[in-house]
C-alpha cells in the first residue's frame, strides 16, 4: 500500500511541476499563470487571489472548505489515504505604517524585503476607493553627498508618494493605515524569449501547478482522498500552512515553491545548487525542514525512469509551508507505528521547487 501512495503521490507532483508550466501562447495555463501573478494579495490580504484559485478549482472539486486564517482547500476523492498538495497564495509586500502630514507615506514590510530592493520602485495600494499608485524615491543625485551614493537606504528612511500634499488629500484618495502594497509590476513575457517577468512568482507559480494537478487527476482515477490547499501567510511564518493542515489532517504532504537559481547573478557555489532550465528542484535540506529520504529516493528513481530533470538542493536561511505540514496532526512522518506494529504509511511533507526546465514550454523565472 505504501508502494502505490508514493506512486500516486510522486506522479502527482511531478506532472504538476513538469505540465503546470506548460504555457504558450493562448493557452489556458499561461493565462492562469498570468491572472494569479497580477492579483494583489499580500500577506492576510489573499483575497483577489482566492478568488481566483476557488474559480479555478471548484469545477473540478468534490467540495470546497477554508480554514480560519482563510485558505482554501479543495477535495477530491473520498476514500484512501489523506494527500495534501500546498501552495501559498500571499506574495512579499508591505501595508501603509503611518501618513504624514506633508502626504508621503511610510511602509511596513511584509515577508523577507531587502532594502536596497525598495528604492525607485512603482507599487500599488489597494485603498478603499480602488488602486492608487505610488513611487518610492530618493534624493537626486546631485544633491546628495559623494560618500552617501553607494549606501543603502534603510527601509525607515523610504517613503511611499502617491502625489498627495498633505494627509487630507491622502485621505481622499481612499488610503488610510493597514491598506497594503505590493510591486507595480506586471507579467509580461520577456522579449519573446519564453521566459516570463512579473511579480508573486513565489508562489503564484505553485498556484498554478496545484491548478492544474487537480485538474489532471479529477480528469483520471486515483487512491487517495486529495487536498489542494492554497495557503495564507506563508511569507510571514507559514500560517496558513498550520491552519489548513490542522483541517486537513494529513498522511502525506508536498508542497510546491518558488526555488532559487544559484547561476544568475553568481554567488558562491554553497548557496543554492540549482541552475536556469535544468529542470525541478527537489530539497534535501533547508533550516525549516528535512524531508522524507524513503520519498526522495522514490522521486530521482521516477524522474530517472521517465527521462525528467531533477534538481537537489540544500539551502541555509530558507523555510516554506512544508516545515509547518511535516509537523502537523502528530508528525506526517513514516516512523509512526501502528497498533499492530505495522509501519504507518505517513511521510514527511515533500518540497518540490519550480525552476524553468528544459522541457518545452516550461520556462518560468
Amino acid at each position: 500500500m505504501l508502494t502505490l501512495i508514493c506512486r500516486s503521490l510522486v506522479t502527482l507532483g511531478l506532472i504538476a511541476v513538469a505540465t503546470a508550466l506548460d504555457a504558450q501562447e493562448n493557452d489556458p495555463t499561461l493565462t492562469l499563470l498570468q491572472r494569479l501573478s497580477d492579483a494583489p494579495g499580500t500577506s492576510g490580504f489573499e483575497e483577489p487571489v482566492r478568488k481566483l484559485m476557488v474559480e479555478a478549482m471548484k469545477p473540478h472539486a468534490t467540495s470546497i472548505q477554508y480554514d480560519g486564517l482563510g485558505s482554501v482547500i479543495a477535495k477530491h476523492g473520498d476514500t484512501g489515504p489523506r494527500i495534501m498538495l500546498d501552495a501559498h497564495m500571499d506574495e512579499l509586500g508591505g501595508m501603509v505604517r503611518r501618513v504624514t502630514s506633508t502626504g508621503f507615506l511610510t511602509m511596513q514590510m511584509l515577508g523577507g524585503w531587502l532594502d536596497q530592493a525598495l528604492v525607485d520602485q512603482r507599487w500599488v495600494i489597494i485603498g478603499s476607493k480602488g488602486p492608487v499608485k505610488a513611487v518610492t524615491g530618493i534624493r537626486d543625485i546631485h544633491v546628495v553627498p559623494a560618500d552617501e551614493r553607494t549606501r543603502v537606504y534603510p527601509r525607515e528612511m523610504v517613503f511611499l508618494d502617491i502625489g498627495a500634499r498633505n494627509a487630507e488629500e491622502v485621505a481622499a484618495l481612499g488610503v488610510s493605515v493597514g491598506d497594503p502594497v505590493v510591486p507595480d509590476a506586471p507579467f509580461t513575457v520577456l522579449n519573446g524569449t519564453n521566459n516570463y517577468l512579473g511579480k508573486a512568482w513565489d508562489d503564484r507559480v505553485g498556484c498554478a501547478a496545484v491548478v492544474v494537478a487537480l485538474q489532471k487527476l479529477a480528469a483520471t482515477s486515483h487512491p487517495n482522498q486529495l487536498f489542494v490547499a492554497a495557503t495564507t501567510q506563508e511569507e510571514i511564518g507559514l500560517r496558513g500552512a498550520h491552519t489548513a493542515a490542522d483541517v486537513i489532517k494529513p498522511d502525506i504532504g508536498i508542497a510546491i515553491e518558488g526555488g532559487i537559481t544559484g547561476d544568475v547573478f553568481g554567488g558562491h557555489p554553497e548557496e543554492t545548487q540549482v541552475k536556469l532550465g535544468a529542470g525541478p528542484g527537489l530539497f534535501l535540506y533547508d533550516s525549516s525542514a528535512l524531508p522524507n529520504r524513503k520519498l526522495t529516493a522514490f522521486i530521482k528513481q521516477l524522474a530517472a525512469d521517465k527521462n525528467i530533470p531533477l534538481q537537489l538542493d540544500l539551502v541555509q536561511g530558507y523555510g516554506d509551508d512544508s516545515a509547518e505540514i511535516q509537523k502537523s496532526n502528530g508528525g506526517v512522518d513514516p516512523k509512526t507505528r501502528r497498533s499492530d506494529g505495522g509501519e504507518n504509511p505517513r511521510l514527511h511533507a515533500l518540497r518540490s521547487r519550480v525552476i524553468r526546465s528544459r522541457c518545452p514550454g516550461t520556462n518560468v523565472l
